[in-house]
């Protein structure tokens, strides 16, 4: 299958100033691409190449097989959605979704059709004859989707549409669009630098920092095989703990030893990692250390850790340690009697570990 929309070898400059560096990026139809990372990072400045609203400074963007590098945003096939929503303010709901139809000389018993296609979609209905002004922040962005569903497009690109919303209406809105992805089997392109958005929407995720693309994978690889420590810290709430320890290879495996500030080091055996550096990173999600008895399997080694801090979530409990220098975070049942300044046996699972190179950051399991 051809893919939907192809960067290769993007880059964008202001000036001197490289903001994308050989960005190379391809999606399949239907499928959810979601660009993340920090502000500043060039998410918002590559949607925008794509969309046609930036000239690129080299490199190609073909979408549907078509290079549309040169080709004006409106002849690109594509509908967009902004973080402000942009609509027009003296124009009836009905008249904001169908105004590009009516631009476009499309036929008034289409728009019809069109427009009651979309508002039952999403649930729109009742506000039809209503101004945007006496619509909530999610009524207005489920208008400014509904605009964009009207063009059937090629590709949907959402510009950080959510991040005007308070904290329960953007999970709501966030399992509508994931719905709607779902409905439609459109290809859709989406901005943000909330990870947990990007990790529940995307079926692909490009992370990216300073301009240049971290790792491109599916939320399951992004988050269970990081490419980097960049990338390790970045996806993940409570990010990963990475923790400086030594690795010393003996018969059965090697032996990672962790400094601790109360006492002898922390020592644990991997039995399947070879040819590691003698200075590492290792790094463990929260889920993945556990209090004793409640992991099993040959991988999942204890010891016994002073706890420092106890945080408890509802369904969950976090525990804080101090190893090798750092804060580690445990992610325990709620019923944990895990007290502070009181030593509890932890149960690490290396089954999960990834272990980088602390000059590079970069990945070596």
């Amino acid at each position: 299958m051809a893919p939907i929309l192809d960067i290769k070898n993007l880059y964008k400059n202001y000036g001197p100033v490289e903001v994308l560096k050989d960005i190379n990026v391809a999606i399949e139809p239907g499928d959810f691409l979601v660009l993340v990372g920090p502000s500043g990072c060039g998410k918002s400045t590559l949607l925008n190449c794509i969309a046609g609203l930036e000239d690129i400074t080299s490199g190609t963007i073909s979408i549907d097989g078509r290079d549309m590098t040169h080709v004006s945003p409106k002849d690109r096939d594509i509908a967009m959605v902004f973080q402000s929503y942009a609509l027009y303010p003296t124009m009836s709901v009905a008249k904001n979704i169908t105004f590009g139809m009516k631009v476009r000389g499309v036929d008034a018993a289409t728009q019809a059709e069109k427009l009651e296609k979309v508002a039952g979609q999403l649930q729109i209905e009742p506000l039809l004859n209503r101004r945007p002004g006496q619509l909530s922040g999610g009524q207005r962005q489920r208008v400014a989707m509904g605009r964009a569903l009207v063009r059937d497009p090629k590709l949907f690109l959402f510009d950080e549409p959510l991040s005007n919303l308070d904290a329960k209406l953007r999970v709501e809105m966030r399992s509508e669009i994931k719905k709607l992805h779902h409905n439609l089997g459109a290809t859709m392109v989406y901005v943000t630098h909330d990870q947990i958005e990007a990790m529940t929407l995307a079926t692909k995720i490009v992370v990216m920092k300073g301009g240049i693309v971290q790792q491109i994978g599916s939320p399951a690889e992004i988050y269970n095989h990081p490419a980097n420590l960049f990338v390790a810290d970045f996806m993940g709430s409570p990010a990963m703990n990475l923790i400086p320890a030594r690795a010393k290879k003996n018969g059965d495996g090697t032996k990672i030893e962790i400094a601790r500030s109360n006492g002898a080091p922390l020592v644990l055996t991997d039995h399947h990692a070879t040819d590691l550096p003698e200075d590492v990173i290792l790094g463990l999600r929260p889920e993945d250390i556990a209090e004793a008895g409640f992991r099993a399997g040959e991988d999942v080694q204890e010891a016994e850790c002073l706890i420092d801090m106890v945080e408890p979530a509802g369904a969950d409990t976090y525990v804080v340690s101090e190893l090798g220098g750092k804060q580690v975070t445990a992610r325990l049942h709620a019923e944990t009697k895990a007290q502070a300044g009181v030593p509890l046996d932890l149960a690490f699972d290396l089954a999960k570990v990834s272990y980088f190179e602390p000059g590079t950051g970069e990945r070596l399991n």
